[in-house]
């Protein structure tokens, strides 16, 4: 039943990150968004991932479980493309700010 409620949760996050990456794509600003979230977030699915991976009882039936790492190394990647669009939508707020202090 844990393994039904992890996979749950991972699946939960990771239906929801392409969803923000599209919103923060189009907003194209950083307006709203907290790195530090995002950076907490990446950390958490790098601890995510190399706990199961120490976790000799998840090894062990790794060929039975693998899937599971699967879904965290997913959001991981998500959450680092939203970190990418993160910092490209800095740099697009910053080049607004310019060009209206230019006008």
């Amino acid at each position: 039943m844990s393994e039904f409620l992890e996979i749950t949760m991972v699946v939960c996050f990771g239906i929801s990150w392409p969803l923000n990456i599209i919103r923060s794509y189009k907003s194209r600003s950083a307006k709203g968004q907290s790195i530090m979230f995002l950076l907490i977030v990446f950390l958490g699915y790098i601890a995510g991932i190399i706990s199961k991976f120490i976790n000799e009882s998840y090894m062990a039936d790794f060929a039975n479980k693998w899937y599971i790492v699967v879904f965290y190394c997913i959001n991981f990647v998500m959450v680092g493309i939203d970190i990418l669009v993160y910092f490209r939508n800095v740099r697009l707020d910053k080049f607004k700010c310019k060009v209206q202090n230019a006008k």
